[in-house]
């Protein structure tokens, strides 16, 4: 078990904490110790995230936009008087056959997961530029293992894998450290609407994928991950071993998705299907 204290005072901001992994990770890391501030969309859900963790900084951030995130990191870094840890965590999905599909699924998708990473970066990691410092990037194993449907996700996880695996050497000279976090299906909200859809309940595959294991392994990993500095957190931990072997495995998902791919591609170009987190333009629509 962990100890209460093994976070204690590092400063910590996280993005895309108002439900699933980023709250469930805030709540755990101040329990350790740790001075957690919070950003996000949903206001309500954020503001309860934040007094959760100690009535801790909390500010209203669409992660796409380069001037709230700046705004955002400057005003905890106000608060917090500097920052030790940042938690890249903020991502969005939707269904997206690549071939007939809505190409504004893609332009969304890759503004908040791969331009919202490199916002992230670019506003936060001068402030982890230390020896203590850390900035973890929350990719997916769709970076590494396609399936069909998915192509704006696992592009767009596969690009932040990319931006987590350069910051690295870049931040390397000042002492701080750099993670990349791969995760398969876990048990949030975002998972359950993303295979709620009639495709993907048609998808070929959907007997063994769309299952979310337990938050909490993803949240236990992220925690040793933190705790460590680790360069690669897997959850849940067979990946690990998969990983390494993404091009060998990539052939036999191809082969697997095939019977009946057809009909389920036809159901999700007719199909219409909101994204896992509401976004601020679906607001004024």
């Amino acid at each position: 078990m962990e100890s209460s204290t093994s976070f204690s005072g590092q400063r910590v901001l996280i993005t895309g904490a108002a439900r699933g992994i980023g709250a469930a990770l805030a709540v755990r890391l101040h329990s350790r110790g740790a001075r957690v501030a919070v950003v996000g969309l949903e206001a309500e859900k954020l503001e309860s995230v934040a007094k959760a963790c100690g009535d801790g900084p909390w500010h209203v951030c669409d992660v796409g936009d380069r001037t709230e995130v700046q705004t955002a990191v400057a005003t905890v870094v106000d608060a917090l008087g500097g920052l030790d840890v940042v938690v890249a965590n903020a991502g969005i999905a939707a269904q997206l056959p690549l071939s007939g599909g809505n190409p504004e699924v893609m332009d969304r998708v890759l503004k908040v997961n791969l331009m919202g990473a490199y916002n992230t970066i670019w506003a936060a990691a001068p402030h982890v530029s230390h020896s203590r410092g850390y900035f973890l990037l929350v990719s997916s194993l769709a970076a590494a293992l396609h399936l069909p449907l998915m192509g704006a996700y696992s592009a767009s996880k596969a690009a932040v894998e990319a931006l987590g695996n350069t910051l690295r050497i870049e931040l390397r000279p000042s002492g701080a450290r750099v993670g990349v976090a791969y995760f398969a299906e876990l048990d949030t909200e975002m998972t359950r609407r993303g295979y709620a859809t009639r495709a993907a309940r048609a998808l070929p595959a959907s007997r063994w994928i769309g299952h979310g294991r337990p938050l909490e392994i993803g949240i236990d990993a992220l925690e040793r991950g933190i705790k460590r500095r680790s360069r690669r957190i897997v959850a849940p931990r067979w990946m690990t071993g998969a990983l390494p072997f993404r091009m060998a495995i990539q052939p036999v998902i191809e082969r697997i998705t095939q019977p009946g791919l057809a009909k389920t591609l036809e159901i999700a170009r007719e199909e219409l299907v909101g994204l896992t987190t509401t976004q601020p333009e679906d607001e004024h629509d």
